[in-house]
């Protein structure tokens, strides 16, 4: 079984991207592959809008959407994190769920059999970015609404979740629940 995070923080080591490896590091020690893509750190341009991207075999922007839309519709488990800016998704994360417009156009979705959700606010719009990872779920994956996971809190400054007790237990415990998901599932 293979969870992959998609990060759309681009601070490295920020709070949102230390909730995620707290996930992941719980999911590896229970037996999941586990693969964290932090979408700033590669070319993911933004969708172009083609009227004609449903007749269209591939997408026509050249970048690296293109393979990580592969390892996300192959996924058995995955985790979409964000901070909150501007009171939702950050730009990043954003970019990638416009670009699941060509999968949309094809009537592919990810394989995926649970989702989770990581959502860091420094004081408000969780329940927008909640709102809106979960429209975007229930565009891209054909799973049960109990198995969509999430783990949101406040931090306001750089590594505020590292002191944070209850976040991290809420972070590994996504972990866990992904792995005995899948677990079942199989």
């Amino acid at each position: 079984m293979n969870i992959l995070a998609l990060v759309g923080s681009p601070r490295l080591g920020g709070n949102t991207d230390f909730l995620v490896d707290q996930a992941l590091t719980e999911a590896a020690e229970l037996g999941a592959e586990t693969e964290k893509i932090i979408l700033s750190q590669y070319d993911v341009k933004p969708c172009l809008g083609h009227d004609e991207c449903s007749d269209l075999d591939q997408c026509l922007q050249k970048d690296d959407t293109v393979w990580i839309l592969d390892k996300f519709c192959n996924a058995d488990g995955v985790i979409l994190a964000t901070p909150v800016y501007y009171y939702n998704v950050s730009a990043q994360l954003k970019a990638f769920m416009d670009r699941n417009y060509f999968l949309s156009t094809h009537n592919r979705k990810s394989q995926a059999r649970v989702v989770g959700m990581v959502v860091v606010a420094e004081a408000e719009g969780i329940e927008d970015t909640v709102h809106t990872l979960k429209r975007f779920i229930n565009e891209s994956f054909d799973i049960k609404k109990d198995s969509i996971l999430e783990v949101h809190g406040y931090a306001s400054r750089l590594g505020d979740v590292r002191n944070n007790a209850p976040l991290l237990r809420q972070a590994r415990e996504l972990g866990r629940q992904m792995v005995e998901s899948l677990k079942v599932d199989s």
